[in-house]
């Protein structure tokens, strides 16, 4: 059995998992795109399992290498779409401790208003 078949059919399906994941980020799909992920973890990792015993030759890498820049593509605008998702969220918490200590000093005032007196003069 050869082995560059079997690498570039492996090598494409992991452009098809890192394609999905970019678009489910890309339309804001969080949690299938952590579903996808362990799809994803799990085809590199039987990518690397098939490449350990023997290493491609130079023509299956030359072949290999456009749709190498297309997952490694992919994967880079992944993770600048997650680091977006990430500050949103890190935003929304800082906003909603903000809000929890606002509402508890106005609760530790018994919900009483305090208002200047006029001044006379």
């Amino acid at each position: 059995m050869t082995l560059a078949p079997h690498l570039i059919t492996t090598y494409q399906q992991l452009l098809t998992l890192s394609q999905g994941m970019l678009r489910l980020a890309t339309d804001g799909e969080w949690e299938a795109l952590i579903s996808k992920e362990m799809d994803y973890v799990s085809a590199v990792q039987k990518l690397a399992r098939s490449t350990e015993d023997a290493a491609p030759s130079v023509q299956v890498l030359e072949q290999l290498r456009p749709v190498l820049r297309h997952i490694l593509d992919n994967e880079a605008e992944v993770k600048r779409l997650l680091q977006i998702r990430m500050d949103e969220l890190a935003s929304l918490v800082g906003q909603s401790s903000r809000q929890k200590s606002v509402l508890s000093a106005y609760g530790k005032q018994g919900g009483i208003v305090m208002v200047p007196r006029e001044t006379q003069s």
